[in-house]
């Protein structure tokens, strides 16, 4: 039996596959197709242990294999890889029921490591449907962003309460849009309120809705937001801001599934999906008294955390490019392009704002840049100031701060001092490379003006996690 089958139309991914399962001694079959792979499979109903299939090929989509394997073999354990790291391609692995999701380019060792736990794993089995493949709404190649969309795919078949951590303008909203539409509740509507973004008076009436004549100018009855979304999903942004009171009423909406309208005296049944987002640290608010502690652990079932875009700068070049391309079809207009200089300005920049100022940055070049290149000049002038600001316009302020990092150590910890600094200082100029180069190391070698071999080295030795490939 041949242990793991690959299934890529790319001979260079078999062959680092190949050779990565040669030297670990597990027997492989390679297949440049899904039709080759089901013809053997139909043929003579050969199985292996584990099957590894990129998710576009042409012909038959590694997620048309999935499910004709799944439907014959569904405790088979299935790996979809693609390079396309998108929100769909992971809920459509997961909701056929891969075993796990591996994006393009992926680090050799992580890919082994995966294979090895696979093939441990004796019954792995989930509902076999398969989602329509539809434009990205959420973008990522950052490990951080990947783990998002694996929770959100694990989720496609529940209905639990989810908690969204995230900095404004990191894609909350989009979170939760993207949980409703692959939640057993796709078909009903989603409704979402900023509870901070309404007066305090006006929010029980907005949420739980009220009664003719219950107040001056109530002139009809009106429905709540929690009715608006009967049969679908509740947002709640901003939980964090909601009033004590309004928390008392919502935790008993959460505890019995019952409201009552704003001068109402009849209980409403409520069938609705509640996922809260917040960028506060919440459990910091129970402490301080401003946030009920039950509500809090109603509410915090299941919690997903968005990384700001500063701790994905990888992702940086993939979005701005994503971005462009829509604001140019907006304003029918040709997409622009930004050349390798202006793409790491951004990415040196921290964007305090997020994903939502990188996409009103786009924008803005669309309409203002004067050329169809874009080049650093032609980025908006406050974020040029702000990065020379943050790097030292002359040159000097690193070279400052580590005089002053020197002073520090050479009185904290004599004779570690060259090494400390020395290994800081390498595996700061390794990581910025990798993320200009959206973690390939070869290019990543090239900016530094060192040899493949010598940056693989020094990943090895600094327990760097590149979280790419070799490509």
């Amino acid at each position: 039996m041949n242990a793991v089958w690959i299934v890529d139309d790319d001979r260079s991914i078999r062959w680092v596959l190949e050779k990565a399962l040669g030297r670990e001694n597990i027997a492989f079959r390679s297949f440049s197709s899904a039709s080759e792979a089901l013809a053997v499979l139909d043929a003579n109903g050969a199985l292996p242990q584990v099957l590894i299939s990129d998710i576009h090929m042409p012909g038959d989509s590694g997620l048309v294999l999935l499910q004709r394997v799944k439907e014959k073999h569904p405790s088979l354990p299935v790996i979809i890889m693609t390079a396309y790291s998108d929100l769909d391609s992971a809920v459509a692995a997961f909701q056929g029921g891969a075993f796990e999701y591996l994006p393009k380019p992926f680090d050799v060792d992580q890919a082994l490591d995966l294979l090895q736990r696979a093939l441990k794993e004796s019954t792995h089995q989930v509902g076999a449907d398969e989602s329509s493949t539809t434009v990205p709404e959420i973008l990522g190649q950052a490990t951080s962003m990947q783990e998002v969309f694996r929770a959100i795919g694990r989720l496609s078949q529940s209905s639990a309460t989810v908690m969204i951590n995230g900095e404004s303008g990191t894609g909350k909203e989009l979170v939760a849009q993207a949980l409703h539409r692959h939640s057993p509740r796709k078909d009903g509507p989603f409704v979402a309120i900023n509870t901070a973004a309404i007066p305090r008076d006006l929010l029980e009436s907005e949420l739980f809705g009220h009664e003719r004549g219950s107040f001056t100018g109530a002139a009809a009855q009106r429905r709540g937001r929690f009715e608006q979304a009967e049969g679908g999903t509740l947002f709640l942004d901003e939980i964090g801001d909601m009033p004590s009171e309004l928390q008392t009423r919502l935790l008993r909406v959460l505890s019995d599934g019952n409201f009552y309208r704003v001068g109402g005296h009849s209980p409403v049944k409520a069938n609705v999906r509640v996922i809260a987002a917040t960028h506060q640290h919440l459990e910091q608010r129970v402490r301080d008294g401003l946030f009920r502690e039950d509500l809090f652990h109603r509410l915090n079932v299941i919690r997903l955390r968005l990384p700001p875009l500063r701790e994905r700068r990888e992702d940086v070049p993939i979005l701005a490019r994503h971005f462009l391309a829509h604001s140019a079809q907006e304003l029918n207009v040709e997409t622009k392009r930004l050349t390798d200089a202006a793409l790491r300005r951004l990415q040196s920049f921290d964007f305090p704002g997020n994903v939502r100022q990188l996409e009103n940055i786009c924008h803005w070049l669309t309409v203002m840049a004067p050329g169809q290149t874009v080049d650093e000049a032609d980025l908006p002038a406050d974020m040029r100031e702000a990065v020379a600001s943050a790097a030292g316009v002359d040159g000097a302020g690193w070279v400052s701060a580590l005089n002053a990092e020197a002073d520090r150590l050479l009185q904290a910890s004599p004779g570690e001092v060259f090494e400390k600094l020395s290994n800081e200082f390498e595996k700061c100029l390794i990581l910025r490379a990798l993320a200009a180069t959206g973690g390939r190391r070869v290019e990543a070698a090239q900016l530094l003006g060192i040899g493949r071999n010598t940056i693989t080295r020094k990943i090895q030795e600094l327990g760097i996690d590149s979280g790419r490939g070799d490509e």
